[in-house]
């Protein structure tokens, strides 16, 4: 069964339910002990790289690390000795698409506005493939990030869209995280159980 298309309204009930939800995930992923993380990402990252190494090297963009999520800087060093570049998104202004700027594991790094890790230097390039971290998702390939909206602007922006991957662990799965018009549905979602393609 084809599921339904984002709605366009800005409904103050599916703002509330999607509030509490990312409350609700944010604080299961956080009161997760190191073991119990240490194995989550494990897992993810093994289908990770299943899905990745197999390809031809690219450009791949992915996040610093913050609030407990997936940290994908390991797979990303082992992309690079396997020929692949890599960068981070930077935010450049609140409504405003994101840049990408270059990275390698010997990157000196900043902080943008948000404590977020950001090369501090890097030159700008543009994906083909971006992770993005997520709070929820559902089967049909939307997620839930932390209100935002930069990785919905910035790839709505790009043309072409770069491949989009959600990465996270399957403690954010939920039934339906009530899209809105704007939340851009992804490509795939990898999570330790394996990868999510989306219902269609």
């Amino acid at each position: 069964m084809k599921p339904p298309p984002p709605s366009a309204e800005h409904n103050p009930d599916h703002q509330g339910f999607r509030a509490a939800l990312r409350r609700e995930k944010l604080a299961a992923r956080l009161a997760l002990d190191a073991a119990a993380h240490a194995t989550l990402s494990a897992g993810l990252d093994r289908h990770l790289a299943a899905l990745l190494l197999p390809l031809a090297p690219q450009t791949l963009a992915f996040c610093a690390p913050v609030r407990g999520e997936f940290d994908a800087r390991p797979l990303a060093s082992r992309l690079i000795e396997r020929g692949w570049h890599a960068a981070m998104p930077v935010v450049t202004a609140v409504d405003a698409p994101m840049h990408f700027h270059a990275w390698t594991p010997a990157s000196v790094m900043g902080a943008d506005r948000y404590g977020i890790p950001i090369p501090a230097d890097g030159a700008v390039v543009i994906p083909d493939i971006v992770l993005l971290p997520l709070l929820a998702f559902d089967a049909q390939g939307f997620r839930l990030g932390y209100g935002g909206g930069f990785f919905d602007r910035t790839l709505a922006a790009m043309v072409p869209r770069p491949r989009a991957i959600g990465v996270g662990f399957g403690l954010g799965r939920v039934a339906d995280i009530r899209p809105q018009a704007h939340d851009v549905r992804l490509d795939a979602i990898v999570t330790e159980a394996g990868v999510l393609r989306p219902e269609s």
